[in-house]
């Protein structure tokens, strides 16, 4: 399996990287974080205890935390239900969200650790100055010595400005304060070539040098009781972060010891190398945080242009468009058999390029009357899928 790396030399890359981190970004997701009665109280200890001895050796820590629900849940003494409305999730973390920074805040205070809440939607990260302001306050934070935790604004979220869930919150800020480490604590131990219930020949995973099919196949292995994201969305989130030059880590967030026994060189968990071609930070949040406004089919020679010769987009190559845009939105490219082959931001709009489509840059002032670029996506703002 040419994904993986021998015990020996994972061994070593891990205690490299772990030795080289300073910024580094935890997530702990509801699996971990609650029991049966709501959130668990000796987690959060745990957790507050181990990120401010990370904190003591120089570190500048963010902790991505889940469980306003469940503790308003708690508070509020509501059954859970299969299919719950948005609405009451949304109450629910409206009267959980103050109670779970309550805990943190007398936790980390044991340590005398300041901590600061951050709540994001989808939209805060969407629109480019917001999502600088967000990454100067984070780093501002950083400056004060204080530990940003972070949550998704569950009583605003609606649909259309959700994370898909925290794994990818999490890869999102690690990649955008440039942090170079993120540690996804969940309640399974690792990847495993197989079904270690069905298939007595399984064997874990520990250092993944790049994500293809198969470590993504193997994340319907590993099942999680609790949470949203499961381990496909934090096999993505790992790879989203191995783009920007990160490494991640996947393992047992119920161990109390867990980060102290990682940063001492311990071989628990999954960790994913960085990835040896990396993209920008602009490019990142153009792949990764815009959400595709419109699609634009295009022609073989086109595919070849943008994946081979490192070019634009122009007119000629597209052969339709699908959606309505304004310029400037992000679009995804895709070829004629409907494979995503790249992402970028369009220098005109769904309507103008129906009208130039096919044609070539010379003839776009005459068309449209107007011509600001000769190219519908400029090489410099687009992105190509990471390969698997």
């Amino acid at each position: 399996m040419t994904f993986q790396v021998s015990r020996e030399e994972g061994l070593f890359l891990r205690q490299t990287l772990f030795d080289q981190a300073k910024r580094v970004v935890i997530k702990v997701g509801s699996a971990v974080l609650t029991n049966r009665h709501g959130v668990d109280p000796e987690i959060i200890a745990a957790i507050a205890r181990q990120i401010s001895f990370l904190q003591s050796t120089g570190r500048e820590v963010i902790l991505v935390s889940s469980g306003a629900v469940a503790a308003g849940r708690q508070k509020l003494d509501i059954a859970k239900k299969v299919h719950e409305e948005l609405r009451i999730k949304q109450a629910l973390a409206a009267t959980g969200q103050g109670l779970l920074m309550q805990a943190y805040e007398q936790a980390f205070a044991e340590y005398q650790q300041q901590v600061a809440q951050v709540l994001l939607t989808h939209e805060d990260l969407s629109h480019r100055s917001r999502y600088l302001n967000v990454r100067n306050t984070i780093l501002t934070l950083f400056e004060f010595g204080v530990v940003p935790i972070i949550n998704e604004n569950d009583t605003v979220s609606g649909e259309e400005l959700r994370f898909s869930d925290n794994d990818t919150l999490g890869a999102l800020i690690t990649n955008m304060i440039g942090a170079d480490m993120f540690i996804i604590l969940t309640d399974v131990d690792c990847l495993y070539t197989a079904n270690p219930s069905d298939d007595s020949s399984a064997m874990p995973v520990y250092t993944v040098a790049h994500i293809d099919p198969d470590v993504e196949r193997m994340a319907g292995h590993s099942k999680s009781l609790l949470g949203t994201g499961g381990m496909l969305a934090k096999i993505n989130a790992a790879k989203m972060v191995a783009a920007c030059g990160g490494s991640s880590f996947i393992g047992p967030g119920k161990n109390i010891n867990i980060l102290q026994e990682l940063f001492s060189g311990e071989m628990i968990g999954t960790f994913f190398l960085p990835a040896e071609e990396r993209i920008t930070s602009r490019k990142h949040w153009i792949a990764y945080v815009l959400r595709p406004e419109g699609t634009l089919v295009i022609d073989p020679g086109a595919c070849n242009a943008l994946m081979n010769r490192g070019r634009s987009l122009l007119p000629s190559g597209v052969i339709t468009v699908i959606g309505n845009f304004d310029i400037g939105a992000p679009v995804q490219c895709q070829d004629e058999n409907g494979e995503i082959i790249a992402s970028g931001l369009s220098n005109y709009s769904s309507s103008d390029i129906e009208r130039i489509k096919g044609l070539k840059t010379s003839h776009i002032q005459q068309v449209l009357g107007y011509k600001d670029n000769d190219e519908i996506i400029h090489r410099d703002n687009l992105v190509l899928k990471q390969p698997s």
